[in-house]
């Protein structure tokens, strides 16, 4: 089994907690640690912008990365959410297995 990191932007921490709370719900994540206060500098429509964001760490099984971005998807304010996953390439066992029996395919 492989397991990743999605790591997803949202505008504030009250939008990241309801995606969070959908997600691990669903089963389709273990995990979401929210990060409540970054700044994000990108241009946007032709537009320098320098904005807080809460930066969302989820952990999940590689397989339900899928569904987690539909779900993201659905509920996120964005037009265009940053939805990143990242490959876990090793991790202790006793966590890892704990994100196989928090998750279902």
């Amino acid at each position: 089994m492989t397991y990743c990191i999605i790591n997803c932007t949202t505008a504030n921490k009250e939008d990241a907690v309801n995606i969070a709370k959908q997600l691990v719900s669903k089963k389709l994540i273990a995990c979401c640690n929210i990060i409540p206060s970054i700044t994000s500098v990108y241009e946007w429509n032709n537009e320098l912008c320098c904005d807080e964001e809460c930066l969302m760490i989820i952990k999940t099984k590689t397989s339900l990365f899928g569904q987690v971005k539909e779900e993201i998807k659905k509920f996120h304010k964005y037009e265009v959410p940053e939805i990143i996953c990242l490959p876990i390439i090793n991790g202790n066992k006793d966590y890892l297995d704990w994100i196989e029996q928090q998750t279902e395919d």
